[in-house]
């Protein structure tokens, strides 16, 4: 399979993706059913599914339109599924899960608005956001261990949630900032 061309079937990498989606009604239903160790260990999976298909797309050559779609489709219904089942369950302040759902949802929006005009953005992560999906997925992770677990880390997790909360409003701003620059370029052109 060590394909050096894009090409529209699935490679292993996107079906290492299509998984992570599949494990996301799995692990929420953990979360809900207060099952937050078989959660932990789920989510887990999902991360380190997300390193190894990226791993082999850029190893092997498996890069394709479909995964560039699919990833990150994987990565924010993955997030946001947890941050909002760890909000209604009590272990995240429903302001941060808000805070989240709402940056996913205004980046969503943009890139389909852009496109809606037809002047589509380029999918790209900006660097802020790649940061901020590394200490949102910690913090997920951290937070299941704690309710799997039963350990304490309030300091810890007080620390990351404000992080996190830093981080994504850091990345609504290089967004929007971004689509506005985008979009103007588009109108200076005609």
């Amino acid at each position: 399979m060590g394909r050096t061309e894009p090409g529209p079937g699935l490679s292993i990498p996107n079906l290492i993706t299509l998984g992570r989606i599949i494990l996301v009604p799995v692990v929420v239903w953990a979360i809900t059913s207060g099952e937050m160790r078989a959660a932990f260990f789920v989510f887990l999976a999902a991360a380190i599914s997300d390193a190894v298909d990226g791993f082999l797309a850029k190893r092997f050559h498996m890069a394709s339109e479909l995964g560039a779609y699919l990833d990150p489709l994987a990565d924010k219904a993955l997030i946001v599924s947890i941050y909002v089942g760890l909000g209604i369950a009590g272990a995240l302040p429903i302001s941060l899960v808000i805070l989240v759902v709402s940056r996913d949802v205004m980046i969503i929006s943009g890139f389909m608005l852009s496109w809606l005009v037809g002047k589509p953005m380029p999918i790209r992560p900006l660097p802020v956001s790649k940061v901020n999906t590394v200490a949102q997925i910690f913090l997920a992770t951290l937070v299941l261990a704690e309710q799997g677990f039963g350990f304490h880390a309030a300091l810890v997790s007080m620390l990351v949630i404000i992080l996190v909360a830093v981080l994504t409003l850091l990345s609504i701003a290089f967004y929007l900032a971004e689509w506005v620059r985008h979009m103007n370029s588009f109108g200076a052109g005609h």
